[in-house]
């Protein structure tokens, strides 16, 4: 970036490589400078919980609140009853408002973990957009805000371009997202005085159809920031893994297991991680990533800790870390490890290993756990495990048997007392 920022959010973010494009990055600064800035980042309540992959942008909300501005945490009750079709090749199942109510609830766990929604300039807010769109009057809204848009133009954004070059249909229901998400920036503009949005790359189209309707309905100069759309330097998208979805609820998620989640990163992507998803020196992340050999591993298990501490709070984030400590250095069994408790009805004469592997997690199908068998991945109290027609028993389980897929995943299976 030729551009040397003079506020604090703009230059950390540029340092640490949060920052894809913007709008108008020098009046951003000087607005920045200039006084708090209320920001907001939009969450369709898709699911019960965030994911790994919404983290970079939490922690561009908690940068911005760190440096003295207000950041707005936007829950899309009103447009999760649509779906966003940015670069989907089908539309999304529709939820009810029960279940939009219960994801937003599982959701704003997570944000209490990053973000101060107390009082004051910089005080965090979690606004519903359901507060205005499930208002909307349909011909009013068509009259006042729809002839703000261009078809042709709605039309050349990649996230559309690209769904209908594949020739994917596009419903006239997720046609309409992208102008309820300029609304959305329009209304928060209006009632919080909202000066920025916000997101990923792929909402670069969005983002700014926001921007130019609240220029036409409120004469407002209001500004977008994007960060980039991560992938591992392996190529693939980041949160993803062979037992699905990261997912930032402890409930849906074990702390270990998220902890192990950054302990398996990659050597090449452990400098740019510290520096986008922990709050250390970037002198410090830098440092770190540029070890080699054994010395590597230690900054991936600091990563693992600041990530986890952030999140799950210090104390989970040292049970971790003394877990796979005892699992990987001792070959011991932990605490802390994911576990299957079965009942006496469950074990009945025996259960089969097979079962035991899909149900632990640590296989997806009865035939990929077979395959991991035959490909000598599969152990048993750290003993390889050769017999795919190996059946336990209650007295086999009267003490917890630890099995394990490959090197780094395991989880314990016990007799629920």
């Amino acid at each position: 970036m030729t551009y040397h920022p003079k506020s604090d959010f703009i230059r950390i973010l540029s340092e640490r490589g949060f920052i894809a494009d913007c709008t108008d990055l020098q009046g951003l600064d000087e607005a920045l400078i200039a006084g708090v800035v209320p920001t907001y980042i939009g969450y369709d309540a898709t699911a019960a919980s965030l994911h790994v992959g919404h983290l970079l942008n939490i922690m561009m909300l908690r940068w911005l609140q760190k440096t003295g501005h207000k950041p707005i945490t936007l829950m899309g009750g009103g447009t999760t009853k649509v779906g966003d079709p940015s670069f989907r090749s089908e539309e999304r199942p529709l939820l009810s408002p029960a279940m939009i109510d219960s994801n937003i609830a599982g959701m704003g766990q997570v944000f209490a973990r990053y973000l101060d929604y107390g009082e004051g300039a910089s005080g965090a807010l979690m606004i519903n957009n359901a507060e205005w769109l499930d208002e909307l009057n349909y011909l009013e809204f068509l009259r006042d805000i729809g002839r703000h848009f261009s078809v042709n133009r709605m039309l050349s954004f990649e996230s559309v371009k690209s769904r209908l070059d594949r020739e994917q249909s596009l419903s006239f229901l997720e046609f309409n997202y992208m102008i309820l998400q300029a609304y959305d920036f329009l209304e928060l503009n209006r009632r919080y005085g909202c000066l920025l949005q916000m997101g990923g790359s792929d909402q670069w189209g969005n983002i700014v159809n926001g921007i130019d309707l609240t220029r036409r309905v409120l004469d407002q100069e209001i500004y977008g920031l994007t960060s980039p759309l991560l992938t591992t330097s392996d190529g693939r998208k980041m949160g993803k893994s062979q037992g699905g979805a990261i997912w930032l609820n402890g409930d849906m998620l074990s702390p270990y297991e998220f902890w192990q989640f950054w302990r398996n990163t990659t050597d090449a992507d452990v400098g740019r991680f510290l520096k986008l998803y922990t709050e250390l020196p970037v002198a410090e992340c830098e440092r770190m990533g540029a070890l080699a050999g054994s010395e590597i591993n230690e900054a991936k298990i600091r990563l693992a800790n600041e990530v986890t501490a952030l999140l799950h709070g210090p104390e989970a984030a040292a049970t971790a870390e003394a877990t796979a400590r005892e699992v990987f250095e001792k070959g011991g069994v932990g605490d802390d490890l994911p576990t299957l408790a079965l009942s006496e009805t469950e074990i009945g004469d025996g259960i089969s290993v097979i079962q035991l592997l899909v149900r632990s997690g640590l296989a997806k199908s009865g035939k990929e756990a077979k395959r991991l068998i035959a490909d000598n991945g599969a152990r048993i109290d750290d003993a390889p495990l050769s017999d795919p027609g190996l059946m336990l028993d209650a007295e086999a389980l009267a003490s917890p048997v630890k099995l394990s897929a490959g090197k780094k995943r395991h989880a314990l299976i016990t007799r629920a007392p």
